[in-house]
């Protein structure tokens, strides 16, 4: 895999995020020695806008010590929450990034202030940020993110004592948080942590010359890691929702303190805004590649709603590897690019190859999408090649993960993967290949996908390339379906028929071949994982090395319903009169 392996991905990543780590240990170590030049701030001149949306009705159960954070609620039973066991890493860091304060704003009560106050005086004065959880540089830098935005929660009705202590606390976050983009701090949390700075530059006194600095380190950071189609380096859609958020209230923070936005700031929200509805089906929803899971509808409503130049989605990012066939009212998107590298990867997908299709209002093919809150197992089960609807071989994944210092990276996987894509007579086709199964199995994936100019039919083709000296090698063509789709067998195995909650049928048949009918998860609905049902079509790659599937649209409901009266009509036209 040009001369990627392994073994060698694991070490270059674990020697280069150890010699990062060390210079930030250094870079600390000189900044406690020689204190002098620290940038001092005395006053709070300005709150950013938190575009997150926020739920009133959650201040009384946080005022009640019950805290629902990252899919988990815990009741702290009296106890300080900051002190209880928290029942996940997940948990703890929303906990620790004060996420939560916005509920409280939302409230905006006498008691939902003095909770909020008294929640972050004690955080504060105890020291909690030394916890090994909340000192996670993304976790600081929510955390400043939060305070900030919420100062006006916090501050209003406060004593002079708190406020210096605050203001204390927050310059004194901004500096930590400085020393640690010194040290192993990548991919999209390094982002995070120069937003974050950014956001306390502008907005604490004092700090002109910090401004400056971390402009220009945000702006090569976004050129760096928001490639020009839009997409992150992580290919993970859900990171682009989450940099979104905090880029726009930046944008807004600068002409709101009549400073000039950074053009690179500017440029990566006029990318990413276009690039992010290319994962969009009809209902709202994003498709789930390489960390994606549910998707926020308020969050994708507020983006909408900031979405200045109306771009409509596009269809080809040649540079995350993405692309997008619609006719009719169907879509199609399709993964079909290489893994990510390095940190970047840490929530990536073996799907290369993989599609979602769905039709109106409803998905139809989906991938499983990310298991964020579940256990580590659960969470790599959902990374693997089965849960995406593509052709896995011998049971195995097309990318490996390695474990570098406590985070499952990528450490090998597809690195050519080729795309085209044409519009013909017969409809939008596109056609891709990687090498994932090169090194394993000799063979070479090519999925060959035409979507008709009505989007009533999806005609796919898999072919393999087994070497000549493989007896056999076992594949799987899989299809995960939405929770919604209601899939029966036809005549034990010759196709399936696919109901939708809408009336329509679709019918799905693959060359001849056996479909089974296996029990998949689906991680991404709005209230938790499912079950739900994935389309199995199981062969030979050597005795069969090309398969061809077809999806098809046989009716919708007003037409099934035409049709049957016409055929009632003839019916009763063919029959004779009766005699009286």
């Amino acid at each position: 895999m040009n001369g990627w392996s392994e073994r060698g991905g694991l070490a270059r990543a674990a020697i280069g995020r150890a010699a990062r780590r060390t210079r930030g240990q250094v870079a600390g170590a000189k900044r406690a020695l020689w204190p002098f030049g620290r940038l001092r701030a005395s006053r709070l001149l300005f709150a950013p806008h938190d575009l997150r949306t926020a739920d009133p009705t959650t201040a009384s159960d946080i005022y009640a010590g019950y805290f629902a954070l990252s899919g988990r609620t815990v009741n702290c039973h009296g106890e300080s929450p900051f002190l209880v066991a928290p029942p996940s890493e997940a948990w703890s860091e929303a906990l620790n990034g004060f996420i939560w304060l916005r509920h409280l704003r939302a409230a905006d009560t006498a008691i939902a202030r003095a909770n909020a106050r008294a929640l972050v005086d004690e955080f504060i004065a105890r020291r909690h940020d030394r916890d090994e959880i909340a000192r996670r540089p993304a976790v600081i830098a929510r955390r400043l993110m939060s305070f900030l935005s919420h100062s006006p929660l916090l501050l209003e009705g406060a004593d002079h004592a708190f406020y210096e202590r605050f203001i204390r606390h927050v310059a004194q976050t901004t500096e930590r948080l400085q020393l640690a983009l010194a040290g192993a701090v990548e991919g999209a949390a390094r982002l995070q942590c120069l937003i974050a700075i950014c956001f306390a530059a502008i907005c604490l006194d004092g700090q002109e010359r910090r401004l400056r600095r971390y402009e220009i380190a945000l702006s090569d950071e976004l050129e760096q890691q928001i490639l020009p189609d839009g997409g992150h380096l992580s290919r993970n859609p859900r990171i682009l929702i989450d940099l979104l958020l905090d880029l726009l209230p930046l944008r807004e923070t600068f002409t709101a303190r009549g400073l000039e936005p950074p053009r690179a700031v500017i440029m990566a929200i006029d990318r990413m805004m276009p690039h992010l509805k290319l994962f969009r089906h009809g209902d709202g929803a994003l498709a789930l590649f390489n960390g994606m899971n549910a998707t926020p509808p308020d969050l994708m409503a507020t983006l909408a709603a900031y979405d200045d130049v109306r771009a409509r989605p596009i269809e080809h990012a040649a540079y995350s590897g993405y692309d997008r066939l619609s006719a009719g009212t169907s879509i199609v998107v399709v993964e079909a690019g290489p893994p990510p590298r390095g940190a970047n990867s840490i929530e990536a997908h073996a799907g290369c190859l993989s599609f979602e299709l769905s039709t109106g209002s409803q998905r139809i093919v989906v991938n499983c999408g990310a298991s964020r809150f579940g256990t580590p197992e659960l969470k790599l089960a959902a990374r693997a090649t089965a849960a995406h609807s593509t052709v896995t071989l011998n049971d195995r994944s097309s990318a490996v993960f390695g474990l570098v210092l406590g985070e499952r990276r990528v450490t090998a996987g597809p690195a050519d993967v080729r795309v085209a894509r044409q519009d013909g007579e017969d409809g939008h086709e596109w056609v891709g290949s990687h090498d994932g199964y090169r090194r394993a199995f000799g063979t070479i994936h090519t999925r060959r996908l035409l979507l008709a100019r009505n989007g009533s039919e999806l005609v796919g083709e898999d072919g393999l390339s087994p070497p000549a000296a493989l007896a056999s090698l076992p594949a799987a063509a899989r299809f995960h379906l939405h929770p919604n789709v209601k899939p029966s067998l036809i005549r034990d195995g010759d196709g399936a028929l696919l109901a939708l909650p809408s009336g329509e049928i679709w019918a799905f048949e693959a060359s001849g071949l056996r479909v089974t009918l296996e029990e998949s998860i689906f991680f991404a609905a709005a209230d938790g994982r499912h079950k739900t049902t994935q389309l199995v079509v199981e062969f030979d790659a050597v005795a069969t090395p090309q398969v061809i599937w077809r999806f098809a649209r046989l009716g919708t409901p007003a037409q099934r319903k035409t049709r049957a009266e016409e055929a009632r009509q003839e019916q009763a036209e063919a029959e004779p009169d009766l005699p009286l």
